[in-house]
């Protein structure tokens, strides 16, 4: 009988273990942008700035991201990166307007009620080992529909126009009415 080839064998591209553990660290995250308007004012003001100094300050203030590294901001949003061994390398969360829309614009009251909306999903998927499986197997699977069911029913708002499944991981578009802009709040593999 023949062996397989190693090379055939598909390592998940993302798992329940990852998907829980950035979800677990950015919760705190989210609750202060969606509870603390100046908190949530800063951080906006250092993403528009670029400024990254104050994003560190802001972050050491949460104890799941404190002394974290890896994060940045593009003007229009922000990316905090996990670090996890290959062949992950780094997992990422962040919101962000599409680039392309607009420069060194990003609005307060948007990002706290995206903050908002995702905390029952973040809660989820940080909980529940079970969820986060299916979720996981659902990306992986490319199972678009699946995923958007699962996401939706935690994500209850109407502003919620997409759930898509990009670089293995989520993007979640949302649109409101304070904004003409749409923001995404994502959860994705960096490529290496």
């Amino acid at each position: 009988m023949a062996q397989p080839n190693r090379r055939q064998q598909v390592q998940p591209l993302v798992t329940a273990r990852v998907l829980r553990r950035v979800a677990k660290a950015m919760l705190p995250f989210y609750r202060k942008i969606a509870g603390n308007r100046s908190f949530a004012g800063q951080w906006s003001a250092a993403v528009v700035k670029a400024d990254l100094s104050l994003m560190g300050r802001l972050l050491s203030g949460i104890p799941t991201l404190a002394g974290l590294k890896n994060y940045g901001t593009n003007g229009i949003g922000y990316f905090i990166s996990f670090p996890f061994p290959l062949p992950v390398a780094f997992y990422t969360n962040g919101t962000t307007i599409p680039p392309g829309s607009v420069q060194f614009t990003f609005n307060t009251t948007v990002h706290r009620a995206v903050a908002r909306a995702v905390l029952p999903f973040y809660k989820k998927l940080a909980v529940s080992q079970s969820y986060a499986e299916d979720l996981a197997a659902a990306i992986n699977r490319k199972q678009s529909k699946t995923v958007n069911g699962m996401v939706r029913r935690f994500i209850k708002t109407q502003t919620l126009k997409s759930v898509t499944i990009e670089e293995h991981g989520l993007a979640l578009l949302f649109k409101t009415r304070f904004s003409k802009y749409p923001y995404r709040n994502l959860l994705f593999q960096e490529n290496m």
